[in-house]
C-alpha cells in the first residue's frame, strides 16, 4: 500500500491520532463491531472457484506475499505467503525504464534492494517528486530490465525484522510476467489455480512518462488468462481512473479501490483538479459512485476502527455497513503481528518489534464484518479466521 512510503507514516507506536475524527467523517461513530456483513457473504466462502465470492470469507491476503518472514515481493515470499494459506497473493506493479512491469512496492527501490551498494549505478541516485512528494533514491524507470535483474532483494524494515534480513540478497526483484508462470506452475501443482491481488502504482505518474501501467497489465493478463471476471485476479489502486481504464481494455475482473486517510485526494483527482476527498469517496454517495467501476474497497483499517490520541481503537465507523449496502466488499490493509503496527490495546511489552496480541486485534477486525484482509503474516491470519469462524459458529 502507498501510505507507508510517506516519511514517519505508520512507522511509529501511537500512530495515527489524526483519525480520531474518523468517525464524524464517515458518519459518526454509531456503528459497532457487530456492524452487519452483505447477505452473500454468509453463503459463500466454502471453495476456491474462479469468482471472488467462491474465497474463503473473511479472505486472507499475502501482503506483497509473506513480508513478515521474507522480502517482500520476491518468489521466495510469494511461495511461503502460499505454502501458509494465503488465499490471495498480492503484487504491486511498476515499470521499468524498457517498458516491463516488476513486482515492487514503490518505484524507489533504494530500500528494497541492494542498489545503493552498487557503485555502476551510484549516478542513477536521483530525487524525484512522485505524486506530489519528494524522494531522493534509485527508481524502476531509470533502470532496463536487464540492470535490474542485477540487482537482489533486501528487507525493507529491518529494525522489525531483523530476521529476515539473513535472506538479503537470495532473490532477484520478479518481473509480473514471471510472477504469472509461478503461479500457473503452482495452480498445476495444487489442481486449483491461484488468486492474485495486483496494484497499478502512482498510474498517473507513469502515464505521464509514456510508460503507462494498464495497457501493459491487460496484454500480460490477457496472455495467461486471467483478464476475465473468472480470470482469479483482482485488480487495485489508489486511482479510480486505472480501475476505469483497465476496465476500458476489457478486463473483467473484480476491482478494487484502495482508499488512503480521508483528507487525501486520489492522486488522479488532483491532475483532474476533482475536490473529493476520501471522506467523500467513503460516505453512501461515494460508495454507491464507486460501485459503479469496482467490485469493492481496500480502507486503511483505521477508516474502520479508528484509533484515539494514544493509539487505543475507538468505536467501528458506520463504512462495513455502507460498503455492503452499495454492494461492495471490504479488504482493509494491513495486519502486522508486531507491536509497532496493533492498535495500543493489543501491544505486548514495549519491544516494537515482539509480537503482539495479533489474534486479539484480528478478531476485533474480522468482528466488523469486513470481507477480507491483508496480512503480512497469513498463517497468523488463517489461525484467527478459523478460530473466528469456530466461535461464531458455536
Amino acid at each position: 500500500m502507498q501510505q507507508e512510503q510517506r516519511p514517519g507514516r505508520r512507522m511509529v507506536l501511537g500512530a495515527a491520532a489524526a483519525l480520531g475524527a474518523g468517525a464524524v467523517a464517515l458518519g459518526g461513530g454509531a456503528g459497532t463491531a457487530a456492524a452487519a456483513p452483505a447477505a452473500p457473504a454468509a453463503s459463500r466462502g466454502r471453495g476456491h472457484g474462479g469468482h471472488f465470492r467462491d474465497l474463503p470469507v473473511p479472505t486472507v491476503i499475502g501482503h506483497r506475499g509473506a513480508s513478515g518472514y521474507r522480502p517482500e515481493h520476491t518468489l521466495g515470499s510469494y511461495q511461503f505467503a502460499l505454502d501458509n494459506g494465503a488465499d490471495v497473493i498480492e503484487q504491486d506493479v511498476v515499470p521499468t525504464k524498457d517498458g516491463h512491469l516488476v513486482c515492487r512496492h514503490e518505484n524507489d527501490i533504494t530500500g528494497t534492494t541492494d542498489v545503493s551498494s552498487r557503485p555502476e549505478f551510484a549516478s542513477r541516485k536521483t530525487t524525484k517528486t512522485v505524486d506530489g512528494e519528494a524522494h531522493t533514491g534509485w527508481f524502476t524507470e531509470d533502470f532496463t530490465l536487464a540492470e535490474l535483474k542485477t540487482l537482489r532483494a533486501k528487507e525493507r524494515l529491518p529494525q522489525f525484522r531483523q530476521h529476515n534480513t539473513m535472506y538479503d540478497g537470495r532473490w532477484s526483484v520478479p518481473t509480473f510476467e514471471e510472477v504469472l508462470k509461478w503461479a500457473d506452475e503452482q495452480g498445476r501443482k495444487r489442481g486449483r489455480r491461484v488468486w492474485l491481488h495486483v496494484e497499478t502504482k502512482h498510474p498517473t505518474y507513469f502515464r505521464k512518462l509514456g510508460l503507462g501501467l494498464e495497457e501493459r497489465l491487460a496484454k500480460l493478463l490477457r496472455r495467461y488468462g486471467r483478464s476475465g471476471r473468472d480470470g482469479h485476479t483482482f485488480l487495485q489502486s489508489f486511482e479510480p481512473s486505472s480501475l476505469q481504464r483497465l476496465g476500458r481494455l476489457g478486463v473483467a475482473g473484480p476491482k478494487i479501490l484502495l482508499l488512503d486517510d480521508l483528507p487525501v485526494r486520489p492522486w488522479d483527482f488532483v491532475e483532474a483538479k476533482d475536490p473529493r476527498t476520501t471522506a467523500d469517496l467513503v460516505t453512501p454517495k461515494g460508495l454507491k459512485w464507486v460501485a459503479g467501476f469496482a467490485d469493492g474497497i481496500g480502507p486503511w483499517l483505521d477508516t474502520i476502527i479508528p484509533r484515539d490520541k494514544d493509539g487505543k481503537l475507538t468505536k467501528p465507523t458506520t463504512l462495513v455497513r455502507d460498503a455492503h449496502a452499495a454492494g461492495l466488499i471490504l479488504h482493509p490493509y494491513t495486519m502486522r503481528n508486531e507491536n509497532n503496527f496493533l492498535p495500543a490495546d493489543f501491544r505486548r511489552g514495549t519491544d516494537p518489534a515482539a509480537y503482539g496480541d495479533a489474534f486479539g486485534a484480528f478478531k476485533t477486525y474480522f468482528a466488523t464484518g469486513i470481507d477480507g484482509i491483508f496480512s503480512d503474516n497469513c498463517d497468523t491470519a488463517v489461525l484467527a479466521r478459523d478460530a473466528f469462524l469456530a466461535g461464531r459458529k458455536g
